[in-house]
């Protein structure tokens, strides 16, 4: 929009008030349509488009109290500022419709001087929200592009083993995400289990979101190229070099995430795993079976190690543990335990063991029936971080 040539719209069941203020705006050199009934404003404004209105109070019929409150009620016009036009003694009634959503008023007998200055100034301001309209819209189309492209570093779908069921839940609180999730089979038949969640939230999370589940991929099929090398072995190196690598290249950006790294031998059910100050992951047995790791059912696999990219040299463990037919392995990020309720109450862990101790005995049911428990918690409160979920089933029988 032109501040010096704008569509302006007049609307006033006078005449004489219509031709004198067309004429004047005219000579501005604004462009003019002239609406003598509230309701013939209206169709006007649903047919074109215009920049600005100056809308009189007192009409027949539909009055001007009528037309603002639904010019401001539309999605469609209520970006359309609006000038009231009011006797003098109507100062009650400005100051209504200035409550009502009007940007300003124009005080009658027109005065030349006055109604440039407050047509000038209602434009200006228009013009300086439909810059703001337009920059918002672009900045959500390159979210839109991030988004689009972030997703393409979750996989694609989950690897099928027999014996084994996989299933994953991502739901981001942005438009792009700082939570990853990944599995992929290694060379030898191993599978790679990967969760994480990067500090901080937005843009820079999801950038570094993509650095963290890239470098762990590559170093992992790095390390997987032959050589008789334990999964121990392996794995801690997987972790030295990500965290060296983030902690030395990117130390300004002060950013780190929490990782859990599992390496699964489907013909064993030995997982080998390290857990870089993420989430404990949660093994579920089945009620019939022996405690093989403890008093704890479910079985928690706690962090052996400090979160990934904090300094350069900081050492990671590596824990094993046997998924027996009947287990089932849930990961998650702390979106899940640390969702809010609309009264500002955390879902907690408490929460999470509860769903799992009624879980189905499929993967992708009970992350479905977690995610169902936390819409139900939350309600209508705003989701506050990634909720990210991934499970696996060692099945009773191979499928």
């Amino acid at each position: 929009m032109n501040p010096e040539h704008a569509k302006i719209l007049i609307v006033d069941d006078n005449q004489m008030n219509r031709d004198m203020l067309a004429r004047r705006l005219v000579r501005l050199g604004h462009e003019v349509t002239e609406a003598e009934s509230g309701q013939q404003c209206l169709d006007v404004l649903a047919e074109t488009s215009y920049d600005l209105v100056l809308l009189d109070i007192m009409m027949p019929g539909m009055n001007g109290y009528d037309v603002l409150e639904a010019i401001k009620a539309s999605d469609q016009l209520k970006h359309i500022p609006v000038i009231m036009i009011s006797a003098v003694d109507e100062i009650q009634s400005v100051v209504k419709c200035i409550e009502m959503g009007a940007e300003e008023y124009l005080p009658k007998p027109f005065n030349a001087v006055l109604l440039k200055a407050r047509v000038a100034a209602s434009l200006e301001k228009k013009s300086l929200r439909d810059k703001e309209q337009l920059y918002a819209k672009s900045l959500l189309r390159e979210m839109e592009i991030g988004r689009e492209i972030q997703a393409g570093f979750f996989p694609d779908a989950l690897p099928q083993l027999p014996g084994w069921e996989l299933a994953a839940y991502f739901e981001a609180a942005r438009q792009v995400a700082g939570d990853f999730y990944d599995a992929f089979t290694l060379p030898g038949g191993r599978l790679a289990l990967v969760i994480g969640d990067v500090c901080d939230k937005g843009v820079g999370a999801a950038l570094f979101m993509a650095l963290f589940r890239s470098l762990l991929r590559a170093y992992a099929e790095q390390q997987y190229q032959g050589g008789a090398v334990s999964d121990e072995t392996r794995l801690a190196n997987i972790f030295d070099q990500t965290n060296n690598y983030i902690a030395r290249t990117h130390s300004r950006a002060n950013m780190f995430a929490t990782v859990f790294f599992g390496v699964l031998d489907p013909q064993t059910g030995e997982l080998t795993y390290v857990n870089g100050g993420h989430e404990s992951p949660l093994v579920v047995r089945p009620p019939s079976a022996p405690l093989r790791a403890g008093p704890a059912n479910p079985v928690p696999l706690q962090p052996t190690g400090p979160a990934v990219g904090l300094l350069p040299g900081l050492e990671f463990g590596t824990q094993k543990i046997v998924l027996n037919p009947g287990d089932l392995l849930v990961a998650f990020t702390d979106g899940v335990t640390e969702a809010r309720s609309m009264t500002g109450d955390f879902f907690t862990e408490e929460r999470l063991l509860g769903v799992l101790d009624t879980a189905s005995d499929t993967a992708v049911e009970t992350l479905a029936a977690i995610a169902a428990a936390l819409r139900s918690f939350s309600g209508e409160a705003q989701q506050a971080d990634d909720i990210t979920m991934l499970a696996v089933k060692r099945c009773r029988k191979l499928n």
